[in-house]
């Protein structure tokens, strides 16, 4: 037993050694090799991290405890479902959280305000800047109601058809009436 616990051991160091060295190469190659889809559990650095634990704590106890084979084995197998518990929970859930971008989606602009830099005539395109925290971007726009926008107005984005932002000029007394 004691030689199988050595192999987690030494397995777990060796992938946490070579995926510190070659991370981004491995990350694409078992990139959902490991995973299903909605858990987030089995990533491979929390499998890892498991496994290692788990091929620790049974060397230490066959060794420093007059346990049995058997309840060393459990108490491993818990040892390393509760580090990769603690693997999951201190490490990955908070990176996921704190994934920041300054990409977007168009889909995502959908009733966002923004500000007409070229004339949107009743029946063609102009141009709409939208400001985001990052900074701005400046989409090609069409009026939502077939009415001329002049440059400057504060526009709302109603939808996204094709690329292209269908705006309506905003009208903040609209919500002093609700």
């Amino acid at each position: 037993m004691e030689a199988i616990y050595w192999g987690c051991l030494i397995g777990g160091a060796v992938f946490a050694i070579v995926s510190l060295v070659l991370g981004d190469l491995i990350d694409g190659l078992l990139d959902g090799a490991f995973e299903m889809p909605g858990v987030d559990f089995f990533k491979p650095v929390v499998l890892a991290g498991s496994i290692t634990a788990f091929g620790g704590a049974g060397i230490l106890l066959t060794r420093y405890s007059s346990l049995s084979v058997m309840s060393n084995l459990i108490l491993s197998l818990l040892i390393g479902i509760a580090a990769a518990m603690l693997v999951f929970f201190a490490y990955i859930k908070p990176m996921r959280n704190s994934d920041v971008s300054i990409g977007f989606s168009m889909k995502e602009l959908a009733g966002k305000i923004g500000e007409i830099t070229i004339p949107v005539p009743e029946q063609g395109f102009g141009e709409v800047m939208i400001r985001f925290a990052s900074g701005s971007t400046i989409q090609t726009a069409s009026s939502f109601e077939r009415l001329p926008i002049a440059a400057g107005a504060r526009v709302v984005v109603i939808d996204v058809v094709d690329g292209v932002l269908r705006v309506s000029e905003w009208e903040k007394d609209v919500l002093k009436e609700v």
